[in-house]
């Protein structure tokens, strides 16, 4: 009866000691966690009290006048309405172009992802060795943006699609490998192994043991890289590289008088970018889960 009694003493104080434990534990983590919220805080309003400083004009003092160039690009376009279809066709060759470069760059880049993928996956690796050479490359090629290769490459090869086209396809290169190479690390390796065995070479192996396995990823991934492109792409052209985006700039650069030629391209890029996601997010789901969206 003792023994009993003792053993349940035993156990309360034992519940007792974990809970006072938990609690401990809770406390801390809410005492971090407001200390990382705080911290957060003040390097918010740190950062925009700077960037507001060295700002040609305040924030708060602009911030009513937020909607009036929208509100004058609205007003011209709609007296100037009966245009727009005019204009629509009129810059409808610039939005070829765009998805051109979009597309050529895609399909450049993810061949080089899928290449640098491979090189740089632990257990299919060519020479395991330059995996961290293969894998710095990546991040390099992702890290730099792409309006700033484009800047260099137009200085170099001047205004135009080409600039543009090897930018985006640098950058998709870097950032599809990475996501290639996850989707690799995941591939089953028995029939890299049993293709090993009959003498398979190491393309051979990857050609017929891997991407099989992950070509639905892959693609899906090179959907989705396909639309952040058409969006890239039309950035670009405001530095001078062709496309969509070197007409918006220019209709927005004249002003007032130009504006129903801005509404006019605004349109075009919506439409292309809201037409491509759904296509894209259907075949990707179809890709990957089997079945429509």
């Amino acid at each position: 009866m003792t023994d009993a009694i003792l053993a349940a003493a035993q156990g309360r104080q034992t519940v007792d000691s974990i809970q006072t434990s938990y609690m401990a534990q809770v406390q801390r983590r809410r005492l971090y966690g407001g200390l990382a919220l705080l911290i957060f805080v003040v390097l918010m309003v740190s950062g925009f009290n700077v960037a507001d400083d060295r700002n040609a004009g305040g924030f708060w003092d602009g911030l009513h006048q937020i909607g009036d160039y929208p509100a004058e690009v609205l007003a011209e376009a709609w007296e100037k309405r009966a245009d727009l279809p005019a204009l629509i066709a009129k810059f409808f060759p610039a939005l070829v172009e765009t998805i051109n470069i979009a597309a050529v760059s895609t399909l450049i880049g993810a061949a080089a992802g899928l290449i640098l993928s491979l090189l740089s996956t632990r257990g299919l690796a060519r020479w395991p060795r330059l995996i961290p050479v293969f894998r710095r490359s990546m991040d390099i090629m992702r890290a730099v943006p792409e309006i700033v290769i484009a800047l260099v490459l137009i200085f170099v090869l001047g205004g135009g699609p080409v600039p543009a086209m090897i930018a985006i396809a640098i950058h998709t290169a870097g950032a599809l490998g990475k996501m290639f190479s996850e989707v690799a690390e995941n591939a089953d390796l028995k029939p890299v192994e049993g293709l090993a065995s009959t003498g398979a070479n190491w393309s051979q192996r990857m050609w017929l043991g891997v991407l099989p396995q992950v070509a639905p990823n892959y693609l899906s991934y090179a959907l989705l890289r396909f639309e952040i492109n058409i969006r890239a792409s039309a950035i670009l052209g405001f530095v001078g590289a062709g496309g969509l985006g070197y007409e918006l700039r220019n209709a927005m650069a004249w002003g007032p008088g130009r504006f129903d030629e801005a509404a006019a391209i605004f349109i075009l890029l919506f439409g292309t970018i809201v037409f491509f996601d759904q296509i894209s997010s259907r075949y990707r789901n179809r890709l990957t889960e089997g079945h429509n969206a």
